[in-house]
């Protein structure tokens, strides 16, 4: 039964490793795809020996998407991003907390969700992440399965069992790979006092 788990529990984590790089990589490649027809007459201007439309397609494509990222970091680019979220992606399943996750594993430290925490679990500390807040005050935590951090289990704690960890996302993510090693740290950086508000 162990073997079994642990093997689901590494192709789970394997897949989204996997998944997200392989779409990454299509949507890539469909964008050069796209613009091919476009650069063709500049491409014609390279030698010959140079793969000079694929080439070309791969810039145009790294250059849009570096304009698109500076201009969300600009207010309006704000605005029009959580305008867009609000009235499309929001509505596809999970979006919300993918997103969450990859503002975590960014650095992005004002995101709320996947707050590392240690979660007080029968009678030990085990690592975990904060996903919400419920209304009446409990939250729901993710317990990672050690060492494949994107798949384990889910509880509702009340507030005084959930510790948050003052440490980077990718820390907890490096001890649970580790099977545990480092925990010292994280039960060095846990707050006394339940998830502060």
């Amino acid at each position: 039964m162990k073997t079994r788990e642990s093997l689901v529990n590494a192709l789970v984590g394997g897949v989204l490793v996997v998944v997200p790089v392989y779409l990454a990589i299509l949507l890539l490649l469909k964008g050069m795809q796209s613009v091919a027809k476009v650069v063709r007459p500049v491409a014609a201007l390279l030698p010959q020996w140079v793969p000079g439309e694929t080439l070309v397609s791969l810039l145009l494509v790294l250059v849009i998407c570096f304009l698109v990222g500076l201009v969300m970091r600009t207010r309006a680019g704000h605005v029009i991003l959580n305008r867009v979220e609000r009235v499309f992606f929001e509505r596809l399943p999970g979006y919300a907390l993918v997103r969450s996750l990859t503002q975590r594993m960014a650095g992005d430290s004002s995101e709320t969700a996947w707050r590392p925490a240690l979660a007080e679990i029968e009678d030990a500390l085990v690592p975990a992440f904060v996903i919400e807040e419920i209304e009446d005050g409990r939250y729901t935590v993710f317990v990672p399965s050690i060492p494949t951090p994107f798949a384990g289990a889910v509880y509702i704690l009340p507030r005084h069992r959930v510790h948050v960890v003052d440490v980077p996302f990718t820390e907890a993510i490096r001890t649970i790979s580790r099977w545990g090693s480092g925990s010292k740290n994280l039960v060095a950086a846990m707050h006394t006092t339940p998830f502060p508000q």
